[in-house]
């Protein structure tokens, strides 16, 4: 079964980073069709660069938005050790 390709605007993004966070590269990030999930690359406020990475079966279960802003939740968690 194929899976859906999954999607984001900058703007969608942008709107959960965290405060002094920004994008590296392409603001609307990319489709890994193998892997199953859309994937992009974040700064945070010390200059350090996090995957951000949102399974497409994620998505399904929790809705886009929700599993993008799950995503960022974990990326967070896991900058702060």
């Amino acid at each position: 079964m194929a899976t859906q390709e999954l999607a984001y605007t900058e703007t969608e993004v942008r709107s959960f980073l965290p405060t002094g966070w920004n994008l590296v590269g392409s603001g609307e990030g990319r489709w890994d069709e193998k892997k199953g999930q859309w994937s992009a690359t974040v700064i945070d406020n010390v200059d350090y660069d996090w995957p951000l990475e949102v399974k497409a079966a994620e998505a399904a279960k929790l809705g886009r938005l929700d599993a993008l802003k799950a995503a960022l939740d974990r990326v967070y968690r896991e900058r702060l050790g």
